[in-house]
């Protein structure tokens, strides 16, 4: 499908959902409500990756913080040509085309995970404490991005996700370097952190399309054992609390009108030692990964918000299956819970954007993490930029799959075409990985669909074993021309085709497939066996009955071992 098809047909499926948002938010009991008093179900992703780098999304994982690949990147290609990536990677990564895109899928949210150094100087390099200098090139960044926002209708929430000196243990997530003091372990650190919130405040107090603003991200810090631990057995929090109780009264000088939004520790997620609610516009947040999708699951938070008073938000979760994010997203707004999930684009294939690296960024990642030899730094360099540029909207690859998993199905689980498959009077061929839209058990099915491994206590588990393409439980591999087929196809799975013929007749199936060990697959309830052979082979079933209209035919893994399915074709007999 081209990229303008995919826009099309991700605002045909998913317009009905879209929620408008109008004026500022506001508290309301345990509602957040907009300007009207209508409640508003918050729906967005976080722009994770453009001013604060992780590096597994990068393929950087092993490395971790942003400080230390931009260094691996200086003793790469040197400091002037790291300093124009980083340029060219901030430009490019997020633009208008990126919100206006979201607004389009029904999106009414977007957070924006902010590192303090876009905006101030770390503390150690001021010219003496209690100093700020104020960096208005990351201002104005904010401001392009309030006013895209603005434009698309769709609230902006500001979150501190790398606060100064790292609020944590998860040392990626707020590119904390533990040679120096944590913001936990310094009242210089701490006092940036309050000034640079009445700043941001002051700048954006009169901004109704600021959606609320995220204290910190994630604190993740026990303070029993400082520099181990993330602050899940901690009891009273106290300067969890205490911090971000400075933070608003600074917030509250300056700016009456937006909500507050606090994270307990453990990631967002101890909540022990809670004071009272000290502001009336405050909202709690909490974040989910990787565990069950069911009411044990949020019932202590739920419990949380009832009894508390205030609204809670499910200000991060992601980077699972298009099963697990349904799920998820059905149970949340079950309770009337809004989100925001992580992040809208990597390298990486379950998101809604995913960045193609180009060709030369497996030499750096493979020098960078020790595996290969240094690149010459001018075909670094290259690669660099081209990974920049391909991190605009434009070049992105969509995955309509993700945004309909997110917005349409938690609230339809009917099966739609991801490809529209017209058969008339020619021969049409339909890529096995070109099966519906929809849920589990309704357009496909599969042995494993999703990740839980917090709630399982074991190895992390892919759900689709060749990462590429869709984000569902099929098995989708690249060939060698870079064609997806469905591998790993065993016994019970299956994927569902609707198939719009213009008129009733019978047709030739022929599935192109393959098996190591041979077995047998169905078109419906018709068989055929699969001898075995590590080749493509092409097998037949005549007379496929299909009547005028839209049929959906069912291709099945009847006894497989190890079957993989390239394509089906249907020819008129």
């Amino acid at each position: 499908m081209t990229f303008r098809a995919i826009a099309l047909l991700l605002a045909a499926l998913l317009s009905a959902t879209a929620a408008r948002a109008e004026g500022f938010l506001k508290v309301d009991g345990t509602r957040i409500v907009n300007g009207s008093g209508e409640p508003i179900v918050l729906r967005g992703m976080g722009l994770g990756g453009w001013m604060l780098q992780e590096g597994y999304m990068l393929q950087l994982g092993e490395i971790g913080q942003q400080h230390r690949i931009r260094a691996r990147l200086v003793e790469l290609v040197g400091k002037k040509r790291t300093a124009d990536f980083y340029r060219a990677w901030l430009d490019n990564h997020t633009t208008e085309a990126d919100i206006a895109a979201m607004a389009t899928w029904g999106f009414n949210s977007v957070r924006l995970p902010i590192h303090f150094d876009q905006l101030t100087l770390p503390a150690d390099r001021e010219a003496a404490p209690g100093e700020d200098t104020w960096l208005e090139e990351g201002f104005r960044r904010i401001d392009r991005l309030l006013a895209w926002s603005k434009a698309n209708r769709i609230y902006l929430i500001l979150d501190l996700h790398a606060a100064p000196g790292g609020q944590g243990n998860d040392l990626a997530i707020s590119d904390r370097d533990p040679a120096k003091p944590s913001l936990w372990e310094s009242a210089e650190n701490q006092r940036k952190t309050v000034a640079l919130w009445e700043k941001l405040a002051t700048r954006y107090r009169d901004e109704p399309w600021i959606g609320g603003y995220d204290l910190i991200n994630e604190p993740n810090w026990s303070f029993a054992t400082p520099g181990e631990g993330n602050g899940c057995d901690e009891t009273k929090n106290k300067a969890v609390w205490g911090l971000q109780q400075r933070i608003t009264a600074a917030i509250r000088a300056v700016d009456k009108k937006h909500v507050v939004i606090v994270e307990g520790n453990c990631w967002g997620n101890n909540y022990k030692g809670l004071p009272p609610a000290w502001d009336a516009n405050m909202v709690l947040s909490f974040h989910k990964y990787w565990n069950r999708n069911d009411a044990a699951s949020i019932a202590d938070i739920v419990a949380l918000r009832d009894s508390y008073g205030r609204p809670i938000w499910l200000g991060e979760s992601g980077e699972n299956s298009n099963v697990w994010f349904r799920d998820a997203i059905a149970l949340v707004e079950g309770e009337g819970i809004g989100w925001a999930f992580w992040p809208l684009k990597k390298i990486g294939f379950n998101q809604p954007l995913e960045i193609d690296p180009g060709p030369g960024w497996a030499a750096v990642v493979a020098w960078m993490t020790g595996k290969g030899p240094k690149p010459d730094p001018d075909a670094a360099y290259a690669a660099m930029i081209k990974l920049a540029e391909n991190s605009r909207f434009e070049r992105n690859i969509p995955h309509p799959d993700v945004v309909d998993a997110m917005l349409r199905q938690p609230h339809d689980a009917s099966a739609r075409p991801f490809v529209r498959h017209r058969l008339g009077t020619a021969p049409l061929t339909i890529r096995a990985a070109d099966y519906d839209l929809g849920p589990a058990g309704v357009a496909y099915a599969d042995t494993v669909d999703a990740n839980y491994h917090v709630a399982t206590g074991g190895e992390r588990v892919l759900w689709n074993n060749g990462v590429t393409y869709r984000n569902d439980g099929v098995d989708i591999a690249r060939e060698a021309d870079s064609r997806p087929a469905v591998v790993d196809f065993v016994t019970g799975e299956w994927m569902r085709y609707s198939v719009e013929a213009a008129q009733a007749g019978h047709w030739t199936a022929t599935i192109r497939a393959r098996s190591a060990k041979g077995g047998t697959i169905a078109l419906g309830e018709r068989r055929i066996a699969l001898p075995a052979s590590t080749e493509w082979q092409d097998v037949a079933i005549s007379g496929v009955a299909l009547p005028a209209g839209t049929t959906p035919l069912i291709l099945r893994a009847v006894a497989c071992g190890d079957c993989a399915v390239e394509s089906l074709t249907l020819a008129p007999r």
